[in-house]
């Protein structure tokens, strides 16, 4: 056993295991039924999921009918993804945003420090925010003069414009001066910078596997010192940068890395979902537990359909570290995940 270690030890320093292999496993369980949705009201593939500071859940979910309204100069496409609400026990309490313009196709939902909603719709290519209330009070991006079905692929390099105009953007994060960050993920490849009224600062990124360039960014968070962290994950890594967009590392070992996110206080912690494709729904599937440096220091759950197993993970909410809100694209749900 004495040699086998060693060898195991061995092959992992020489690049031959990867270093999640050698992760403890965390030992979890998850809350049967989370959430109560209305009677004939259900889930469609979660696109986000997010708590505020009272504990209430927010969902982004592709779900509903999508509507084409016949304008005078052009048709307007809306529906097919709704915002819901429930309190810290699960309990719904509302629908925000319906029959939103800018609700599409469900990339993403975060709450600020401010508790200010903010939605990322990947087809009509907005970041939309709401107050505590529930009322829009500011929009980024801009849907397109018309949306083809399926959608058209980006031309060039990735780059996208040097605009807050968007294609498929996956994501958004602040720092502590209320800075915004958008992954302009898909389509682009880039992640965008803009100050705390909006207005357009700079980006970075393009399609590329050097440093600073991204297959795609599915996923970002902003640690205290402002620092950028992106989901790579067709690189199989999470990219840091700066404030300003300058890398400065990378972490490797994390698989096709879909949602990230990471905890506030003095010794912040970041999950890291290794998500199955939808191509291979019984692959991969766990999340990671690490430090920001990179070091794993856990790793929970697989590729599956049951509870404690997950379907393609898109959005991770770790407001308590121990208390995890998982939504999946795969399976149709949130699971409510607590470690031990």
């Amino acid at each position: 056993m004495k040699h086998l270690m060693q060898a195991l030890l061995a092959a992992a320093l020489m690049g031959g295991i990867p270093a999640n292999a050698q992760a403890p496993e965390i030992p979890f369980d998850s809350v049967p039924n989370a959430l109560q949705l209305p009677p004939d009201t259900y889930l469609g593939e979660v696109g986000g999921v997010a708590t505020n500071s009272r504990g209430d859940i927010f969902v982004y979910t592709r779900t509903g009918h999508p509507t084409v309204t016949i304008g005078s100069a052009r048709p307007f496409a809306h529906g097919g993804s709704r915002l819901f609400q429930f309190d810290r026990n699960g309990k719904f309490v509302r629908e925000i945003g319906k029959n939103s313009y800018g609700f599409m196709y469900a990339a993403q939902v975060r709450v600020d420090p401010n508790d200010n909603i903010w939605v990322v719709d990947q087809m009509t290519n907005m970041v939309i925010k709401f107050d505590p209330q529930g009322r829009l009070v500011m929009l980024l991006g801009r849907k397109a003069e018309s949306v083809p079905v399926p959608a058209r692929p980006a031309a060039g390099d990735g780059a996208g414009r040097p605009t807050d105009l968007f294609e498929r953007p996956t994501d958004v994060a602040w720092d502590a001066a209320g800075n915004i960050f958008v992954a302009d993920g898909l389509s682009n490849a880039r992640i965008a910078k803009f100050d705390k009224e909006g207005k357009f600062v700079k980006s970075w990124g393009k399609k590329g596997t050097a440093p600073g360039e991204f297959a795609n960014v599915r996923s970002i968070a902003v640690d205290a010192q402002g620092n950028v962290y992106a989901a790579d994950g067709g690189n199989k890594r999470i990219q840091v940068f700066d404030n300003n967009g300058t890398f400065k590392t990378a972490i490797t070992n994390v698989g096709n890395a879909q949602a990230i996110c990471m905890t506030k206080g003095s010794t912040p912690v970041l999950y890291v979902s290794n998500s199955n494709p939808p191509t291979d729904i019984d692959r991969d599937g766990e999340i990671y537990r690490m430090r920001l440096d990179g070091t794993m220091t856990g790793k929970f759950g697989r590729a599956g359909k049951m509870l404690k197993e997950f379907g393609t993970v898109n959005a991770i909410d770790c407001r308590n570290e121990n208390t995890l809100y998982v939504g999946e694209i795969g399976n149709l749900r949130v699971q409510k995940l607590v470690l031990h």
